[in-house]
């Protein structure tokens, strides 16, 4: 069992949930400062506001993320989408409806859960085991105390137990699970008739009376948006420039301070036999393992024959009982303590623990041992040049503050002081995040003041010990270009247009002919579809072929391709295709299965903002619904010609 614990991987994802859907657990500010943020929130939950720092917060944790998986060459502008937005503040909301749910329900997350949880996640781990100083580290990187981080952790336990609960409660039944694989082994023959919006362009004439109604009615298509020349300042301890040379004697000094920093504590190797309660019969599992503490005291070389045949631990007893090296704080108090009294070969009597009645014998001792001065040299320096660079941060910042404020009409006078570098966005628009320009310095450098004055923003804490000031350059208002700029542009448009319109009105009309009257000429050669293969079709275009009736073929339909054209399509058989071997079954059924319970997800997360009473309060963080009207839709359209 304990080795299970150890391998499992599963709770991996939890900690990713930690990561990517970070708590947002703040004591309320009664008062006016509440009223000044609901009245500036973006959405609410339960009536309690969710603030643009919030979400300013998750937007930089994500796209931080995103650098560190694609690099520096990751373009935050892909995050500038209402689509984006939508997303980034739909995880705060299901992240706080979560919380609130679980703080209703009676779901506990136990010291051993927790424990078992900490002790599988990579970034607490050194040589594949779990290292507690490396936990500290970590603990004390997010600027949280391990009990408040451990909090942490148990809310969002809580929260991932409630929506494992509705993904394993997922059931497709037998009926509907053989009536979906037959419609995905569902294969029919088609040959196909395309009207192509290209084929159809020569016939077009558009006047300039059109395009011009287009440009009018579609001016947004062609507004260039507000935008910036600006210059910026970044103060954190990576630009700070007096980070030199660590000195021997102090690198040293450091290292003898500190030599239980850079050393393995010691680590022990242990087999064990686990006898477990049949219905809770705590008697008679204590008087087996009693039993087999007798037997490997009176032949200490059949404890790995005994642990595979007696052992109730799936992970260990088939290694013989071995659980390969562990510290202290990886197994149960109880578990530990008997490991860490015995010498290599001893044998320990019965011990109790929550998992049940163990006898366990120490295989191997590692000593705690701590590395040479020579191989951490170079850690030591880089800590230490972290320290002076964080030291010389909270000095500067100071007067790096007051520098952007006194001398606002440049930022040079606090570059020069603090050997920073200037640096400088051609074209930045409300929407723009380029590194360390975050949405409150955007919202700082569009303020009516700054436009008006071009001055210094004052400095902004954008990241941890990250302060940033601004200033426009140069300032360029929102235009709708001109006509004549973008004349020939609207031009192709409503060519395009009305192109696709020819294809549909000749598709249709073709459409209609072949159904009076069947005919082969003008199709494509025969092929096989079917909604696992689709052979290049259209989606649109598929779902009409799989959907018409084929009691009576062959048959025609017709569907609209997306600005593309209109396609016939001619269906001359239908066949289901083989079942084919169970392992393809199982995993079609998986497939199904996977889909119930992201149906099952979905659902619920929209109960739960319904029971939590959502709102969303800023239209540019809504998800879209439904498609845009046609650009240009009343556009006249007479004058095209066939």
């Amino acid at each position: 069992m304990f080795e299970s614990v150890r391998t499992h991987r599963r709770w991996m994802m939890l900690f990713m949930l930690v990561l990517i859907f970070p708590s947002f657990v703040f004591f309320g500010i009664q008062g006016y400062s509440s009223f000044i943020e609901s009245d500036n929130a973006l959405a609410k939950v339960d009536g309690s506001p969710i603030t643009q720092q919030e979400f300013d917060l998750a937007q930089r944790d994500r796209i931080e993320r995103l650098r560190q998986q694609f690099g520096q060459d990751f373009d935050p502008k892909l995050l500038d989408t209402r689509e984006a937005r939508a997303s980034i503040l739909d995880s705060i909301v299901m992240n706080r409806a979560l919380a609130n749910e679980a703080s209703k329900t009676n779901i506990v997350v136990t010291t051993d859960r927790l424990r078992e949880v900490l002790a599988t996640v990579p970034a607490f781990q050194e040589d594949g085991k779990f290292s507690y100083d490396k936990y500290k580290a970590y603990v004390a990187s997010q600027g949280l105390t391990e009990p408040l981080f451990e909090q942490r952790v148990r809310e969002d336990l809580r929260k991932q137990a409630l929506l494992q609960a509705v993904v394993e409660s997922a059931i497709v039944p037998k009926a509907v699970a053989d009536r979906l694989d037959t419609m995905l082994r569902e294969q029919r023959e088609v040959r196909e008739l395309r009207f192509t919006a290209e084929q159809f362009l020569p016939k077009v004439t558009v006047t300039d009376a059109q395009v011009a109604a287009f440009y009018e009615q579609n001016r947004s298509l062609f507004e260039t948006p507000e935008s910036a020349k600006v210059e910026f300042l970044v103060l954190s301890p990576e630009t700070i420039a007096g980070a030199g040379a660590v000195a021997e004697a102090d690198v040293r000094a450091y290292y003898e301070q500190n030599k239980a920093r850079y050393g393995a504590d010691e680590q022990r190797r242990a087999s064990h036999i686990l006898i477990t309660p049949d219905g809770g019969d705590k008697a008679a599992a204590g008087k087996k393992a009693e039993q087999l503490l007798a037997q490997v005291k009176s032949k200490p070389a059949d404890f790995e024959k005994l642990a595979r045949e007696n052992s109730k631990d799936p992970g260990s007893a088939a290694q013989g009982g071995d659980l390969g090296f562990f510290g202290k704080g990886m197994m149960v108090k109880p578990f530990e303590e008997a490991v860490f009294k015995l010498k290599p070969g001893e044998i320990s009597d019965v011990v109790e623990s929550d998992f049940g009645f163990h006898v366990i014998k120490v295989t191997e001792v590692k000593a705690a041992e701590v590395k040479p001065f020579e191989q951490v040299r170079g850690e030591i320096e880089r800590d230490l040049k972290t320290l002076q660079a964080q030291k010389e941060f909270v000095k500067a910042a100071d007067q790096f503050t007051n520098l952007v404020y006194e001398q606002a009409d440049s930022l040079q006078p606090a570059a020069d002081a603090l050997k920073l570098k200037i640096q400088q966005v051609d074209s930045l628009t409300r929407r723009g995040l380029p590194p360390h320009i975050s949405t409150r310095v955007v919202d700082a450098l569009f303020a009516e003041e700054s436009l008006k004055s071009k001055r210094n923003t004052q400095a902004i804490e954008v990241g941890t010990n990250t302060l940033v000031s601004a200033r426009i350059v140069e300032h360029k208002p929102a235009a709708v270009r001109p006509l004549d700029e973008v004349k020939a542009q609207v031009r192709q448009l409503v060519e395009r247009r009305e192109a696709v319109r020819l294809a549909k009105e000749a598709g249709e009309a073709r459409l209609a002919e072949l159904k009076k009257q069947p005919s082969d000429a003008g199709f494509s050669p025969a092929r096989t579809v079917s909604r696992s293969n689709p052979q290049g079709l259209p989606p649109s275009a598929l779902n009409a072929i799989m959907r018409a009736p084929a009691d009576k073929l062959p048959a025609f339909v017709g569907t609209e391709v997306d600005n593309a054209g209109y396609l016939v399509a001619q269906i001359l058989a239908t066949k289901i295709g083989e079942a084919g071997s169970a392992e393809q079954r199982d995993g079609r059924n998986r497939i199904l299965a996977q889909q119930a319970a992201a149906a099952d997800e979905l659902a619920y997360a929209e109960g739960l903002k319904a029971r939590h009473n959502v709102k969303i309060l800023n239209s540019d963080f809504q998800k879209p619904t439904g498609k845009p009207a046609e650009a240009g839709k009343a556009a006249p359209q007479g004058e095209a010609k066939k």
